[in-house]
């Protein structure tokens, strides 16, 4: 039997700690009762199962019988997966940064035993370095000063329980115009480096938000349309370049270390990839004549593989992430030397291989080489990439024979949600109905693990599912539901999607507008926060603002393009003050204004039908609200379109934008034209 109470939990990330010498206990009301009649404060520590400083922290401290014998005298000790309860981790994060720290993983803090945090960091060493204090030193004096100096605890307590108000407070202002959006995606794109892409600087995240409003506004083109354009166009393909990507496996790392994209931080998350699939889809469409177009469709084409032989969790959902470790090193499994290439590869292929992907003698990263095509990033001949594929494979084989990383097998709604969305837009555009259909496989597994009676869950593992779900789960799954909807051409999801949208405004509003990230009738924290402010993901008002706007197109229904604007309006002052926050906010305006609608009315299955449809999906457009209606069947009163039908008898495509919709079109090439891009003057 484990020591500790972690053994009855399933969170892959609680379970690496089971066998520890710390008496962990799950976050619940044991640790706080225990706490408050032993009166000792609690430490908290938030980690995920693919964290690479988590697990230095845990083998430096968590393992040692020294350490772990003062954390047990002087602390309760509480242990919580960032993953599946990040409601917790929104507020001891928030709690961190009040106290002027960076955030980061792992999460140390310590709290009252009802739960106040009055101190804390991330990660600290067993020695002192690097400026930071000795674990053990440090715990010792926080438990001095817990003890002895109560007042200075109770003062901490309340100062950043005061800073943590902050987190249910709305900024509220108008509503931005696309013009107002347009702006302001100019002013976020002139941080952008000019050279490599991506905000300047080390480390160097995707910014997914970021790039999905660029994309909304580069899609349009134009002037306007320029320095967001270029800065995606920029990021997306030395992003495709890097070391961030998995050449060989396909998917991306969560961040890089330097400026350069070249050396990741190896964990590979499903958030990340369900956000930059459908970039990389939509880049390809837009670019398709372009000689480097083919360096957005390999991207696509990775991740979708690399989901299918990886991330599938068995029931058809996704797997939440890879480790960064394998064998208690960073990064193992995807390095090379040289010599190690010319084990698999003859002498002249070997040697072509290195070149393009700087395979070093002496390595590019501790002595080891990160497959990478910075210097080459541009594609071949089409024999000579045909060439290199064949030898990726080969690689890819000997990869797999190493020991994995370990994968962290919970299924999230709110990740899983996005990225079906994401695999259904990308399978539409490839006009890959296989990536349709695996999408839908996903849909229907997380509805039957996830959902209650009408209701989401947030984690599911084991049979053990973390109840009730977040606002951010409901948002991505009904966007989930009309992406897979729009790919398959009908509306089967439509009626859970608005079901969804029903217990958000059952559980979730907030006063003055906006949303809570939790129920009304979940666990209570020290705040209930209104998360409007978008991290390495959308922000979960963002995401709500975004399904009630797709809601809208879908439905005609006025009501909810109200409860977007009110959303959206309950942040807006951040599009002037902090617009690099409220991207996903900001996309959301752009779907209530500047949505391409269009409609194909005529038969189910008819050729002409199927090819307007084909020309529509295959646009790249990231605001597109595509239907097919049979000609018998008539659009909701609140569509552009409602009552037009096929002209001349024959099929017939709309394009519409706000109110009003242009001449009816039967030729592809026509429709085609018309959601073509705005050329720069």
């Amino acid at each position: 039997m484990s020591g500790n109470s972690l053994h009855r939990e399933v969170s892959p990330y609680l379970l690496q700690h089971k066998d520890n010498p710390v008496d962990w206990l799950p976050w619940g009301p044991e640790a706080f009762a225990r706490a408050r009649a032993e009166n000792r404060p609690i430490l908290l520590s938030i980690g995920y199962a693919a964290c690479h400083w988590c697990h230095v922290m845990a083998h430096e401290s968590f393992e040692n019988p020294e350490t772990a014998a003062v954390m047990n005298r002087l602390f309760v000790n509480v242990k919580v997966d960032r993953e599946e309860r990040p409601d917790v981790d929104d507020v001891y994060m928030a709690a961190l940064q009040a106290l002027g720290q960076p955030g980061g993983w792992p999460l140390t803090m310590f709290l009252t035993p009802d739960g106040a945090p009055f101190w804390g960091g991330t990660y600290f060493p067993p020695e002192p370095r690097h400026g930071l204090p000795a674990f053990r030193d440090m715990l010792r004096q926080i438990s001095t000063i817990y003890h002895d100096q109560a007042e200075d605890v109770r003062h901490n307590a309340s100062a950043i329980g005061a800073r943590l108000g902050r987190l249910a407070a709305r900024r509220p202002g108008p509503v931005p115009s696309p013009d107002t959006v347009a702006g302001a995606a100019a002013r976020i794109a002139g941080v952008f480096d000019p050279e490599r892409g991506g905000v300047r600087g080390a480390p160097k995240f995707p910014n997914a938000p970021l790039l999905a409003l660029f994309d909304a506004i580069a899609a349009d083109g134009g002037s306007r349309a320029e320095a967001a354009g270029a800065a995606l166009d920029r990021t997306l393909r030395r992003m495709a370049a890097g070391g961030i990507h998995d050449h060989l496996g396909g998917g991306f790392a969560r961040y890089s270390v330097d400026a350069d994209w070249l050396v990741p931080h190896f964990e590979k998350m499903l958030i990340d990839n369900a956000q930059l699939l459908p970039l990389y889809a939509r880049a390809w469409a837009r670019a398709r004549t372009e000689p480097h177009a083919r360096v957005f469709a390999d991207a696509a084409a990775g991740i979708m593989a690399w989901l299918a032989r990886e991330m599938d969790a068995g029931d058809g959902a996704f797997a939440s992430s890879l480790d960064a470790d394998s064998e208690g090193e960073e990064g193992l499994y995807y390095l090379w030397t040289a010599e190690e290439i010319a084990t698999v590869l003859d002498a002249e292929d070997a040697a072509f291989f290195a070149r393009i992907y700087d395979i070093r003698p002496s390595g590019n990263f501790d002595g080891r080489s990160v497959p990478n095509r910075l210097a080459h990033p541009d594609p071949l001949t089409d024999g000579e990439e045909v060439r290199l594929a064949g030898l990726r494979a080969r690689l890819h084989d000997r990869r797999r024979s190493r020991s994995h990383p370990g994968r962290d097998d919970k299924v999230l709604a709110d990740w899983n949600g996005l990225m079906i969305a994401g695999l259904a837009e990308a399978g539409m555009i490839f006009d890959r109905q296989d990536q349709v259909a695996r999408a839908a496989r996903a849909f229907d597994a997380v509805v039957a693990s996830h959902d209650r009676n009408g209701r989401l869950g947030h984690a599911a593992r084991a049979g053990r599912l973390v109840w009730p779900g977040l606002l951010d789960d409901h948002a991505a799954m009904i966007l989930a539901a009309l992406a897979l909807d729009r790919a398959e051409g009908g509306t089967a999801r439509l009626p859970r999607a608005e079901g969804w949208a029903e217990v958000v405004m059952r559980h979730h509003m907030a006063e003055g507008g906006g949303w809570h990230m939790t129920a009304d009738d979940a666990e209570v924290l020290p705040v209930r926060s209104r998360p409007g402010t978008d991290t390495a993901q959308p922000s979960g008002n963002g995401l709500m603002a975004q399904a009630l706007a797709r809601l809208a197109l879908a439905t005609g229904n006025p009501a909810y393009a109200e409860a977007a604007r009110a959303t959206i309006a309950a942040f807006g002052a951040e599009v002037d003050g902090n617009p690099f926050g409220v991207a996903s906010l900001m996309v959301a305006a752009l779907l209530l204004d500047a949505a391409d609608q269009v409609v194909v009315v005529g038969p189910a299955g008819d050729m002409a039908t199927r090819a307007l449809l084909r020309t529509a999906a295959a646009s790249g457009r990231p605001l597109l609200d595509l239907r097919q209606i049979d000609p018998d069947t008539p659009l909701p009163a609140g569509h552009p379109a409602a009552g037009k039908g096929m002209a001349g008898g024959r099929v017939t495509a709309y394009h519409c934008r706000g109110p009003r919709c242009g001449l009816p079109l039967h030729d592809p090439a026509a429709l085609a034209a018309a959601l073509a891009p705005e050329p720069a003057r």
